[in-house]
């Protein structure tokens, strides 16, 4: 398993460096910034195409296969651990209550009644206390 895992890695770097020389061998389509903006003719960045070149077709198959080592070097990582598997596990439990004191429950929300509309609204009511 390791000695696949090593192999693949080795194919992803040869691959990243293939397609990182093609990319830089290629001409550009325009050729400068001028056809960017209108000023390159038919030549434009989404214009017609010509045939696909040899360096056209590698960059395809280079990338692909980037791609496809990518995953592969994901799902055939050693470990199988992550950064989070090693951050302790932290649990919040409420305080316990006192035992000789009880706590009131919380007073529930007041509905807006048709007077605040008008400005007369009087303030609310406190519960009663037992």
């Amino acid at each position: 398993m390791a000695f696949l895992y090593y192999l693949i890695i080795s194919v992803h770097v040869i691959a990243c460096l293939l397609l990182i020389a093609i990319v830089l061998l290629q001409q550009g389509k325009g050729q400068d910034l001028a056809s960017a903006f209108g000023g390159g003719g038919s030549q434009t960045a989404f214009g017609p195409r010509g045939s696909a070149t040899v360096l056209s077709r590698a960059t395809t198959i280079l990338a692909a296969l980037f791609m496809i080592t990518s995953l592969t070097l994901s799902v055939l990582k050693p470990g199988r651990s992550s950064v989070l598997d090693q951050v302790p596990e932290t649990v919040a439990t409420p305080a316990p209550a006192e035992s000789g004191e009880e706590t009131a429950p919380a007073p529930a929300p007041v509905p807006p009644d048709d007077a605040a509309d008008t400005g007369n609204s009087a303030p609310a009511e406190a519960p009663a206390e037992q």
